[in-house]
């Protein structure tokens, strides 16, 4: 899965790179860190708006959804089964690309996860990157409060990511950078499940080293 990102490059290479403008500047910032769990905003730039990058908060709520619990449960979204999930399915062509340039997961040494290694895998020289996204426009019915989501796609994992991610075996669907228009103008879904990747390089947090 994919719960730990990083974005922690400039705005103005962040412009460059995706050829879009940060709509509210004031909102964007680089971190090192992103947890999901704290359900943050992050900058995305959705299929409607191609040429803006904007800021929406990680946790997908289905615009059907009567409240906020159940963005504990949409942070992923298995592409395997997106087209069937209720949270899901009503948002499949809601596409967007999620900034970032880096992820973290943790490798198991063993089996309830008491002695682990942390690893920040993602492109050479940290370079940036869209992950896939889908993301849902939420109305609270209780305040009239207008909330913007999104989710992050994931596949099986490749080889490295199997060995790091050495339980659950999945990963965050990193697009080469001439598919990001495709995902957003809805090519179908599954032409993005494994074995779609991208070459990635992997870095031993604790010791330092590079798979």
């Amino acid at each position: 899965m994919c719960f730990h990102s990083k974005q922690s490059k400039a705005a103005t290479e962040v412009e460059n790179r995706f050829k879009a403008k940060i709509d509210k500047i004031a909102l964007f910032q680089p971190k090192e860190n992103i947890n999901g769990f704290d359900f943050a905003l992050n900058p995305i730039i959705i299929d409607e708006q191609p040429e803006i990058i904007t800021h929406y908060n990680w946790g997908l709520i289905p615009s059907w959804s009567k409240d906020e619990e159940i963005k504990k449960l949409t942070l992923n979204a298995r592409i395997e089964t997106v087209t069937e999930k209720p949270f899901f399915r009503n948002v499949v062509n809601q596409r967007c690309l999620v900034i970032a340039n880096g992820f973290y997961e943790w490798q198991w040494h063993d089996t309830k996860g008491k002695n682990k290694s942390k690893f920040e895998i993602g492109l050479e020289n940290e370079k940036l990157f869209a992950f896939a996204g889908l993301y849902s426009k939420w109305q609270n019915p209780a305040t009239g409060e207008e909330k913007n989501t999104y989710t992050i796609v994931t596949i099986e994992a490749n080889p490295l990511m199997a060995e790091i991610h050495n339980i659950k075996k999945r990963m965050p669907i990193i697009l080469r950078p001439e598919d990001e228009q495709k995902w957003l103008q809805h090519d179908p879904i599954q032409k993005f499940a494994y074995p779609y990747e991208v070459k990635l390089v992997a870095k031993n947090l604790n010791f330092g080293s590079l798979f």
